[in-house]
Order: C-alpha cells, then structure tokens, then sequence
C-alpha cells in the first residue's frame, strides 16, 4: 500500500527533493506549493535534478489554504509553481487567474468509492453498473458504512461532495446555490453512512485500515488500488470528478524559473516517466502512448459538472459542515500549566477565537465549530479542571461560540503540568455515538505531574473499543517529542508541529480531521 506518513509534522513543510544544502530559491531550484496528495512522488522527483537538470522543492499545504496564498499574493516572489489535485476550486476565486501562467496535467485519478470484496458482492455491486442515488439509497438503509476525507481540507473530500451532489440533484449542468439546497436531504442520507472522516488522502487510507466498523472508502482511485487489502472499485455510472494535477506555473515567476518549468513538465510527461508514475503511484498516465494499466478497466467515466461560482462551492462545504455529515464531538486537553504563562497562553487563546468565527478566510470560515457540534474544553496544569462542555446548535449558532470565545478569553496560566492524567480525563466523558469523536492535546512541556505515559498507555488499552478515539497531538514550546508520537500512534492519531509555525495554523488544520 502506497502509505502515508502516520504523523503529519507541519514544522517540516520543505520536503527536500533537490538534495544538497541550496538555498531554495538557487538558479536550477524550482519552488513548488504542493497539496499533500504530491507527497508520494518524491522519490521521483529527486530523479529530476539528474534526468532533467531541475531541483524540485516542495512546499505542502492545504487546498483552500494553498488556493488562498496564491489569490493573495502572498506566494509571489515565494514560489515559482504549485501543484494541487486540481485547480478547480483556485480558479473560482476573485483574481486568482492573473497569478496564475502555464497549467500542465501530469496525471489523471478519478474520486470513486472502493468496498471491501464481500460487501460489494452482499450489495450485489461487483457486477453490475451502480448510480450514486443506488449508493445513496443502500446507505440510507444501513446497509454499508463507509469513509471519505473532509471537503473543507481535503480535494478527494471535496470532489467527491461534488460529485455527490451533481449527481443526486439530476441538474442538467453546474450546481446553483438553489441546487444545493434542494439537493441538502438527499446528501444526508448519502453520509448518514459515513463513519470515518479525515483531513488528507493518506491519513484516511491509514485510518481505514485500522477501523473494522468501515466497509469500504471514497477516495481517488490511485489510493484505493494502493490498498493492503485489495477493494472492489465501484465507478458510478452516472459520472465522477477527476484529479488531473496541473502544475501550474505562476504569473510572477521569473524567467529563469519558467524555463526550469518547462524541462520538468516535459520530463514529466515523457513515456518512460509517465509509466512509471503509473507504475509507483497507481495514477492514469496523460499522454498517449503509454498503455494504460488494465487495473483501471477500460470503461469511459463521464465527469460531472463542478460549480462555476465560488459561492455555489462555498455553500456546498458550508452544508456539508453544518447539516450533512455526522457531527463532530470535539475535546480540547489544554495546558495551562505556568510555562504557558505571557505569549503562550495568549496565543492559545487567540488559535481557540479563531475556531469561534473569527478568522474569515476561507479556510478559517470552513474549520470554525460547526452547527450541531459538541465541544469539551478540558484545561490542565498540576491537575485536570472540570470539563467544560458546549454544544453549538443546528440553528442560531452565534451565542454558544460567544460563549466557548468568552471562555477561550478567559484561560490563565499557572501550575504544573499533568499531561496524562489530562488526557485520562478526555478518554472518560461519556462518547455519543452519533458524533464522531476525536481528542486535542495542546501541550508546551513534560508531564511533571500525576502518572506517567506508561499508565496512560496501560488505561487507554483498558478502555473498550467505542470509547477510543484519535489524540491529535499538537507540540509547542519545550513540548517531549517522543512521549507525543507513543501518544498519536497509540491512540491512531498524528503530531502537528506548531513550534514554528503557530497555534492557530495547528488548530486549523486539526480541524480537517475532526
């Protein structure tokens, strides 16, 4: 199985490609802004400064956050290209286009949904064409469950919601906003089925493998063959939405670096390099000439229509977010201890603001508690506090993320620092089964107070399998690097590193998994 990394390290954002120690913006350096899904061609790309004389650096970061940097300006002079799934969402918003120059597809995966072997046989699906409303209608009845990564973070999430709701709307072309809100009950009862949710294509294909209540996972077709387990592909009938990766080149890059495009999108286009994406990545070649392999079925996908207006798009991952999905049950463990006292403590309050609807970006807008979610705070320093529970309705959600803000506002510093009994505390409030269920632990230092990890680890592999969740594990400050990975792999989750980047970028970036 083509693997993600298990822990998502966001302090390491330079994955060096080109090798050696060249600053990155040196004469024969190309800089990339990449989505995660870019990831597994590394070992390729470092191929590239030998076959094609081009040092490729990447840069990852989230779709809407990425296609924000771009539309801002804030990757001029930073970066030469970037490179995402697709470049649909970017080519919505307001300006985007007069930064943007050449678009080049690499490479073709379409957003389908793959099920394990005997359940697509029990759906009778392993045989016969299926439509997204038969999927649709099977998932209302309880007959599957399945997992598929956050529109709001992630681009197979979001192509698939689009997917999703172009389909079951019948709409003779592009999603209206009145489109979707005719579409809105249909769409819940397609992710009523949902039972595991992630922030990136990896991180779910982990995640699925480890969680035996899943039958199966929409993702791109390229991670679905790279499984362990081999899955049964269903491509429904009535069309999808396909990743085509354009490398874009974009309009400030100067020309030296245009012309490093250049060699790179021609070497990447080259036979013997498309063969072997296909071969390494399991994703359709582009060009012609290069046979595709016979894994991906010689049916003809029809592409369903995707929205021609940012707002239509918007209104689609609001919907997802506040009616749709199953919601989420959210606990926050948050070190108050006295190391956290001045900018950290400050800087905790402002990362949990920014989650009340303060920050108005895109990203910022799409990771604030959503309608319908219960949130727990649970601050710590020589001991745990009492939880302090919210839950933001389906309606009228403003006075209660007034209210979770005027708490935020309110955290002190002061004391030691009981990490394990803190998080002990999380793993015991009761687990509502309708939510999915996910624990924060912010920390900047060792545990000096109350038992150690080895009782934690003991506790938690106590507990009973509906009362596990995933510890999103967010470092800051002096925080015990290694006692945080034990944490994140124990508990199935992942490592944010805010210690050079912020808390507030840790915070929303979590919320992609919750």
């Amino acid at each position: 199985m083509r693997r993600a990394l298990p822990l998502i390290l966001l302090a390491a954002l330079l994955a060096g490609c080109g090798g050696g120690e060249e600053p990155a913006d040196a004469p024969d350096v190309l800089r990339v802004l990449a989505g995660s899904e870019i990831k597994d061609l590394e070992p390729l790309l470092q191929r590239a400064e030998k076959e094609a004389g081009v040092k490729v650096r990447l840069t990852y970061t989230g779709t809407l956050d990425g296609a924000e940097q771009v539309a801002s300006g804030r990757a001029d002079g930073r970066l030469d290209a970037v490179w995402f799934s697709s470049n649909r969402y970017l080519s919505l918003i307001d300006g985007a286009q007069a930064r943007l120059s050449t678009q080049t597809k690499i490479m073709v995966s379409p957003v389908v949904l793959g099920l394990k072997p005997a359940k697509a046989r029990e759906l009778g699906w392993d045989a016969k064409q299926v439509t997204w409303a038969d999927i649709a209608r099977a998932a209302k009845e309880g007959r599957f469950g399945f997992a598929m990564t956050n529109p709001a973070s992630s681009n197979s999430g979001f192509s698939a919601l689009v997917g999703v709701a172009a389909a079951l709307s019948d709409a003779d072309g592009a999603l209206s906003a009145e489109q979707v809100a005719s579409v809105t009950p249909r769409l819940k009862e397609f992710f009523s089925a949902q039972r595991l949710t992630a922030g990136s294509s990896g991180w779910l294909a982990d995640a699925y493998a480890r969680d035996p209540r899943v039958d199966g996972m929409v993702n791109y077709e390229s991670v679905l063959l790279g499984m362990r387990d081999p899955l049964t592909l269903v491509y429904p009938s009535d069309g999808v939405v396909t990743a085509d990766y354009p490398l874009t080149l974009l309009a400030s890059a100067p020309e030296p670096k245009k012309a490093l495009y250049g060699k790179l999108t021609t070497w990447l286009r080259s036979p013997a390099v498309q063969k072997d994406i296909m071969t390494g990545t399991h994703r359709r070649p582009i060009v012609p000439g290069v046979t595709p392999d016979p894994r991906f079925g010689g049916r003809q996908l029809i592409e369903l229509p995707f929205p021609n207006r940012r707002s239509t798009a918007d209104e689609l991952i609001t919907t997802y977010l506040n009616q749709v999905r199953v919601p989420a049950e959210a606990r926050f463990v948050l070190d108050t201890s006295g190391s956290m006292a001045g900018e950290r403590i400050e800087a905790l309050r402002q990362a949990l603001v920014a989650l009340t609807g303060a920050d108005t970006s895109a990203s910022g807008a799409f990771s604030r508690f959503s309608n319908r979610e219960a949130v727990t705070m649970i601050p710590f320093s020589s001991t745990p506090l009492k939880p302090v529970p919210f839950t933001v309705p389906e309606r009228d959600p403003g006075p209660v993320l007034a209210k979770i803000k005027a708490f935020a506002e309110g955290l002190s510093a002061g004391g030691g620092t009981a990490i394990y009994d803190s998080l002990t505390a999380a793993y015991e409030q009761p687990v509502d089964p309708g939510h999915y269920t996910s624990i924060v632990l912010m920390t900047d230092g060792d545990n000096t107070d109350g038992s150690d990890y080895a009782a934690f680890e003991a506790r938690y592999r106590a507990l009973p399998q509906d009362r596990r969740a995933p510890a999103f594990v967010v470092l800051f400050g002096e925080s015990d690097v290694d006692e945080m990975r034990k944490v994140a792999e124990l508990t199935g989750g992942a490592v944010f590193d805010a210690r050079k980047t912020s808390l507030s970028s840790a915070f929303k970036e979590i919320r992609g998994y919750q």
